[in-house]
């Protein structure tokens, strides 16, 4: 009769050792090695006359090795199911006894294993942390900048002869250079539109009159203040950081001079915007506008506060590893050995997410989260409308039901819709939990404050 035994080699690390007996496995190597006897195909043997000897000698070590093999399997796995083990990963062989094997002289084998243990942890009191919820100012100035978007965006674009205003719109094409103009080899080249009140105001005049095909040469921290310099240099795949970027000269090219029409702010504009809202007059549009931008804003502050959370939960979660173990079972994954100074390198991040799925997995436990099929399938639908331009489609029609059903017969399409609707339903959850303190902010305060905590992580 096989006996399994456990003992404490380190914080979390067990060693398992599995003794089999020669009747733990003989019973089932022998009627395994009768069975192959009776479908056996050895040319000068009728099937299944061929002698048991040779059967013996031609496949007996293997199937002795597999019988044996899977009776420590067996075992094993019994050993931790009925001792409700919660192990990391699977178990690592430690010396085998697979090499001393003989089918011509059975015996009693000892195998050994190493396991390492998932840890007990308590999650910290979310009502209890220490939380903000930053509520973004929605002022006048980006009410007016958002009309004068949307006026902008379904306005008219009529072609001029020359620029007569800062209003006036170019069709730019950017062509690196040097100074005088010479087309700089393997240079940068891009279109562009812009308005002429893009430029820095020093420089406005010198357009004044300009016409399509003109051209003229410059470098960015001449014609663009710092701002607007900035989006110029990212739309030319340039580093804003090299504080030479800002040195480098363009020939532009005019090919076309337009002017935007703007939409006027009537009623028709306000129901195309918002049909079936009933918005009659400007004082309903601008209040519908910065109730959609109050919100944007709200929308980030609830990205911040699951921010916070992801903070609360991997920094005051206290939580002891079988590190050991780990690093060796690290070691072991994948097509070749890695070095111990790899395994070494990876080791901090890989801690960092395991620590991460073990919070979650918990979570998920003790407040019964799931996703059904049916989110699976919402969820696809939206990103297909979300795809095709945010286009108000209807959902029961059967090309869109068609798209669903394939994206639900993609195995990794579907895990990963899961795992992110399972994290969002995590973090909604949590953000139930918190108690934040509201604190009025600037949008261009909070943009900095979030922008600079992105830097700091990477």
């Amino acid at each position: 009769m096989a006996i399994v035994t456990k003992e404490n080699i380190g914080l979390l690390h067990e060693k398992v050792t599995v003794k089999l007996e020669k009747t733990d496995y003989l019973p089932s190597f022998e009627k395994a090695l009768k069975e192959y006897g009776k479908k056996a195909n050895i040319p000068g043997f009728r099937k299944g006359m061929v002698p048991s000897g040779l059967i013996k000698k031609m496949y007996g070590p293997s199937l002795f090795t597999d019988e044996v093999l899977r009776s420590v399997d067996r075992e094993l796995i019994g050993f931790l199911q009925n001792d409700k083990l919660d192990i990391f990963a699977q178990p690592l062989p430690l010396e085998s006894d697979v090499r001393q094997l003989d089918v011509n002289n059975p015996a009693d084998y000892t195998f050994h294993f190493e396991i390492g243990m998932k840890p007990e942890f308590q999650l910290p009191d979310l009502a209890k942390a220490k939380t903000t919820k930053y509520v973004v100012t929605v002022t006048d100035e980006m009410i007016d900048n958002e009309v004068i978007r949307l006026q902008n965006r379904y306005g008219n674009m009529k072609d001029e002869d020359a620029v007569a205003n800062e209003e006036n719109v170019l069709n730019v094409v950017f062509t690196e250079s040097d100074e005088a103009g010479n087309e700089v080899e393997n240079g940068i080249k891009k279109d562009n539109s812009l308005l002429v009140k893009y430029f820095a105001e020093t420089y406005r005049n010198s357009l004044m009159g300009k016409k399509a095909s003109d051209s003229f040469v410059t470098n960015l921290a001449t014609a663009f203040d710092e701002k607007e310099r900035e989006w110029i240099i990212s739309d030319l795949g340039l580093n804003k950081e090299d504080t030479d970027t800002a040195n480098r000269y363009f020939k532009i090219d005019i090919t076309k001079v337009g002017l935007l029409e703007k939409r006027e702010l009537n009623e028709e504009f306000f129901k195309q915007l918002y049909p079936d809202q009933g918005i009659k007059t400007e004082e309903d549009f601008r209040n519908k506008v910065k109730e959609e931008i109050q919100a944007y804003w709200n929308g980030q502050a609830t990205n911040q506060i699951h921010d916070q959370v992801f903070h609360i939960l991997t920094d005051q979660t206290k939580i002891d590893f079988p590190e050991g173990f780990l690093k060796k079972w690290i070691k072991t994954q994948g097509e070749e050995v890695k070095s111990d100074e790899d395994v070494e390198n990876e080791f901090p991040k890989f801690l960092n997410q395991l620590k991460w799925t073990l919070i979650t997995d918990k979570i998920v436990q003790e407040n019964a989260i799931e996703v059904s099929p049916e989110e699976i399938k919402n969820f696809a639908k939206q990103q297909l409308f979300s795809y095709m331009g945010g286009a108000n489609l209807s959902d029961d029609q059967p090309w869109v039901n068609d798209y669903v059903e394939k994206m639900m017969k993609d195995r990794k399409y579907v895990e990963d819709s899961y795992n992110r609707l399972q994290t969002q339903k995590i973090f909604e959850w949590a953000a139930t939990q918190v108690k934040p303190a509201d604190k009025e902010i600037s949008a261009e305060d909070f943009t900095k404050m979030v922008e600079a905590h992105q830097h700091h992580h990477h």
